[in-house]
C-alpha cells in the first residue's frame, strides 16, 4: 500500500474542512452573543419546540458531558428552559424562551451571510447541498459499523 501524506488523508481534510466551517461562522455568531455549539442548539430547537436532552445529545452528537455545560449558560442567558418530564422523572425536556425564539429566527440569516461574505468562490447551492449528502452518507456508514469497545 502506497504512502499517503497529510494532504491525501480524507479524515484531514474533513478535520480541516469543519474546523474552518466553524472558524467562518465565529464573527457572524459573536454578532449574536453564541457560540457555534450554541447555534446549533438553536437550530435543532427551532426544528423540535420540545425535544429531550437525551434526543437533543443524538442530533448533535454530543455526549451529555459536553451537553450539559452547554446547555446551562444558555439557560443562565436566559434562551432555554430545561424541565423534568412529567411522565418521566429521568427525562429532562429542553425548550426555548421567548428570548430564544426570537433569537432563533433572528439567526436564520447566518448560513445565507456566509455564503455572501465567501463572495462569488462560494459553491452554488446545489454544490452545497450535494456536498451535505455525501458527508452525510459517509457519516452514516461509518456509524453503521462502529464495533462497540472491547470487541
Amino acid at each position: 500500500m502506497a504512502k499517503l501524506s497529510l494532504d491525501d488523508h480524507l479524515c484531514f481534510a474533513l478535520y480541516a474542512a469543519s474546523r474552518a466551517v466553524a472558524s467562518a461562522y465565529r464573527p457572524l455568531l459573536t454578532e449574536f452573543g453564541l457560540t457555534y455549539p450554541q447555534y446549533l442548539v438553536l437550530v435543532v430547537l427551532g426544528d423540535e419546540a420540545d425535544i429531550s436532552v437525551s434526543r437533543l445529545g443524538e442530533r448533535l452528537q454530543l455526549d451529555s458531558g459536553t451537553l450539559s455545560p452547554l446547555l446551562k449558560r444558555m439557560e443562565s442567558n436566559g434562551l432555554i428552559v430545561r424541565q423534568r418530564s412529567a411522565l418521566d422523572e429521568r427525562s429532562v425536556h429542553v425548550a426555548l424562551t421567548e428570548a430564544g425564539r426570537q433569537l432563533e429566527l433572528k439567526v436564520r440569516c447566518v448560513p445565507e451571510r456566509l455564503a455572501e461574505m465567501a463572495g462569488p468562490e462560494w459553491m452554488t447551492e446545489a454544490d452545497v447541498v450535494r456536498l451535505r449528502d455525501d458527508v452525510n452518507r459517509l457519516t452514516a456508514i461509518l456509524r453503521s459499523t462502529e464495533q462497540p469497545v472491547g470487541r
